[in-house]
């Protein structure tokens, strides 16, 4: 068996190194990236953190878009402050785990992966999710270590539920696997803890509905819900594609138009997968990796069987991010334990894959930022409230112009009434296009 153990001087470089590596990673992923690496969400988040207090839609809870506006009280824009929530986000992880000796190398490691990297550098609220999943096991690990009261964990545990649920709504089901890790240890001491803050957290999401959700927009429930949305024969592959790309260590993302190379990137991730398995049944788990385990497959099977009748994204590495990272933790904390500190190669391999794949599809934001701000100057929308008309979401060509011009002006509104187009303040694709060009990545 292959094993370096190097000793403290060199694995602290080593780490240091590391680390640097993946800020410069992060940077460059958004940099790198034609439109500055958003998405259709990416347009409401930005917007509802330049209007707030005015609220113009619940989708999301408003613990994102607030946490983007905090960075706006310091000079930035929202696009900018987006960008610097991923990167304290990033920040807070290893300094927490450091100063805590909270699984710190496994979390170092883990950060650095192509698709935590790819997390890190997104305008979405996965990346502002994650430093409180880590103190949600840590508040875990040190009920389990007798150091906390059941009050104080109670209270700890329902707090960070609660922050989640400001979040992401599907903190919810951390909600559901906190009771349930609870109801299954009904036997030891700690089980009422869990299960009073899975409680807690379910009575204040019921509680948000009512007051918060129902008070803006009373129809979010009938607009939201539509039974038999997905079939089970769409929903199952989407399942088997979204785990082998969450959980290969290089490449998160599989060609839509197929090819070989998806053989290569799915085999890498089922082979990942199996290798979790295998070590997770043949090794002694402790109290806080069964329960990060529990949580993992709770918050899986509520996100599948919610696509029945909720419409999301099909289940990917981003969506997945909140509940994967603590499955990465373990699976890392296991291998250092068999093959020490050649761990490390995993995260430099996969930085330097991210690496590849980032410039071979590279973008110019900031030249395509400059285009489109003179644009908007100039038809006098760099300020004003505007729309942008697409056909449908999944036309690309269209809604990538429109994120694009989101970053520069954050108070654009999409939509889809063909006869709006005539109005002055309303832009097209054809309208952008036919006074700029826009240089796009022909890699996509």
């Amino acid at each position: 068996m292959i094993t370096i153990k190097l000793n403290s001087r060199y694995e602290k470089l080593l780490q240091i190194f590391l680390i640097i590596a993946t800020y410069v990673m992060i940077i460059l992923r958004f940099l790198l990236n034609e439109k500055g690496r958003v998405s259709p969400d990416s347009i409401r988040y930005l917007r509802q953190a330049n209007v707030f207090p005015i609220i113009d839609d619940t989708i999301a809870p408003l613990g994102y878009p607030l946490s983007i506006k905090f960075f706006t009280f310091f000079g930035v824009d929202e696009f900018w402050g987006s960008k610097l929530v991923g990167i304290f986000a990033y920040t807070f992880i290893l300094i927490f785990a450091y100063r805590k000796k909270f699984y710190f190398k496994e979390l170092l490691v883990v950060s650095s992966l192509f698709s935590f990297v790819s997390i890190f550098s997104f305008t979405m609220s996965e990346a502002f999710t994650l430093p409180f999943v880590i103190l949600l096991f840590f508040t875990a690990h040190q009920i389990f270590k007798n150091r906390l009261t059941q009050i104080q964990g109670i209270f700890f545990l329902t707090l960070l539920l609660i922050l989640l649920l400001n979040i992401r709504y599907s903190a919810l089901f951390f909600c559901l696997g906190m009771l349930a890790f609870g109801v299954t240890n009904f036997r030891k001491s700690y089980w009422k803890t869990f299960a009073i803050s899975g409680i807690l957290g379910i009575g204040f999401y019921g509680l948000y509905k009512l007051l918060f959700i129902d008070y803006f927009n009373e129809n979010y429930i009938a607009q939201s819900l539509e039974i038999g949305l997905k079939p089970t024969s769409t929903l199952v592959p989407e399942l088997f594609q979204g785990l082998a790309t969450t959980f290969d260590p290089f490449v998160h993302m599989a060609d839509p138009n197929g090819g070989i190379i998806n053989y290569g990137i799915y085999g890498i991730g089922v082979l990942t997968i199996l290798a979790m398995v295998f070590l997770f049944i043949k090794t002694k788990l402790s109290e806080t990796e069964r329960f990060i385990l529990i949580i993992f497959a709770v918050c899986l099977v509520c996100s599948y069987f919610i696509q029945y009748f909720y419409w999301i994204n099909p289940m990917d590495y981003r969506l997945l991010a909140p509940f994967s990272i603590g499955v990465w933790i373990i699976f890392f904390r296991k291998l250092f334990q068999i093959f020490d500190d050649i761990v490390y190669s995993i995260a430099f391999l996969s930085l330097m894959v991210g690496f590849v794949f980032t410039w071979l599809s590279k973008g110019d934001y900031l030249e395509n930022r400059e285009i489109v701000s003179a644009f908007l100057e100039k038809e006098k929308l760099k300020d004003n409230t505007f729309e942008f008309y697409v056909q449908s979401l999944e036309n690309l060509d269209e809604v990538q112009v429109a994120e694009l011009i989101s970053t520069v002006n954050p108070k654009l509104y999409i939509t889809f009434k063909a006869t709006d187009t005539v109005k002055n303040n309303v832009l097209t694709r054809y309208k952008v296009e036919s006074k700029i060009k826009i240089k796009k990545n022909n890699y996509q």
